[in-house]
């Protein structure tokens, strides 16, 4: 009914059944993987009015799962990306998963999916860092550079009373750099190509 897909790895499809409605499947060196993606094989759709909440478990220092709302999958929307790197600093949420003995050892993490009615599903927050960056790595990198100029040369913001005259060296007030700040920012968001044309 469902596969799970990292990179680099082969397929698994082999989602073990723990309880009604309730699938797990192992990730062995968890540590390594940045991203998952849960789809439906198409071979058996969700009963009408349900889709399947889509958890990610992984071993806490004393060997017990943490398990962490990603998002959910339906007969509508049959796949999902979810990144998972950055999972193991967050909070723990309710799960569908916490009373089942289901075998962990520390280097395997797991992701649960758990079939649940669609009024349920459309109410649940996942945790915010699952969610795929929908802005391009360019886009991405344009902004931190920005952010990193603007923060570093402001670093060294004087006042004019700190200023000791230096005929040598070309002064360039905050404000102007503030400004090219906010407007290269506010241009790239409207179009992350315009520096094309």
């Amino acid at each position: 009914m469902f596969g799970c897909l990292v990179a680099g790895r082969l397929v698994q499809t082999d989602a073990q059944p723990v309880a009604e409605g309730k699938f797990v499947f192992n990730l062995p060196d968890y540590e390594n993987v940045n991203h998952v993606v849960i789809f439906m094989l198409g071979t058996t759709p969700f009963p009408v009015g349900t889709g399947g909440s889509v958890y990610f478990s992984y071993p806490d220092k004393s060997g017990m799962p943490v398990w962490q709302l990603l998002g959910f999958i339906t007969n509508e929307k049959p796949s999902a990306i979810f990144k998972i790197s950055r999972l193991k600093t967050e909070e723990v949420g309710q799960h569908p998963f916490g009373m089942m003995n289901i075998a962990q050892t520390q280097s395997v993490a797991q992701i649960g999916i758990s079939v649940e009615p669609m009024e349920l599903l459309t109410q649940q927050t996942p945790v915010a860092s699952a969610a795929v960056s929908t802005i391009d790595s360019f886009t991405q990198f344009t902004q931190k550079m920005l952010d990193n100029f603007y923060n570093f040369s402001t670093s060294f913001a004087l006042t004019q009373a700190q200023m000791v005259p230096n005929p040598s060296e070309m002064f360039i007030p905050a404000n102007i750099i503030l400004k090219w700040y906010e407007n290269f920012h506010r241009r790239l968001s409207q179009n992350p190509n315009f520096w094309k044309s």
